[in-house]
């Protein structure tokens, strides 16, 4: 039976994926006015959430969890590392200034379609 967390994942999963999707196609272009250290905490955020989900489906011996886990880390991973930078933690290329806007945009979409994708993964 789906729970509320369920929802609620697929919720924001489909918000961030709109986020990412609009700018990439042209619509909403002041989504792309978004100051970059904005986009690094939605980023590390949705990531963390992501991890979360996938525990939960790999707690019920889901395959989809271990491939949500992998890209949660890995999300995980690409936005903490500027936001440690941030604090003054870390060397210089914590930063990933070469991250454009776009590569921002194609990560909100697979945050986004996972998040989707747990909303049901977590259930099965």
């Amino acid at each position: 039976m789906m729970q509320m967390r369920d929802w609620i994942s697929g919720l924001i999963g489909a918000v961030i994926f709109l986020l990412g999707l609009l700018p990439l196609i042209g619509k909403f272009e002041f989504l792309n006015n978004l100051p970059v250290s904005l986009l690094v905490w939605i980023v590390a955020g949705a990531g963390f959430y992501l991890l979360i989900n996938s525990v939960i489906e790999i707690t019920n011996s889901n395959i989809i969890g271990w491939w949500s886990f992998i890209v949660a880390i890995t999300l995980l991973v690409i936005g903490l590392m500027p936001l440690l930078h941030s604090f003054g933690i870390g060397p210089a290329w914590f930063e990933f200034n070469w991250l454009s806007r776009a590569v921002y945009n194609v990560m909100f979409v697979i945050e986004g379609l996972f998040l989707m994708i747990a909303t049901f993964a977590m259930e099965l």
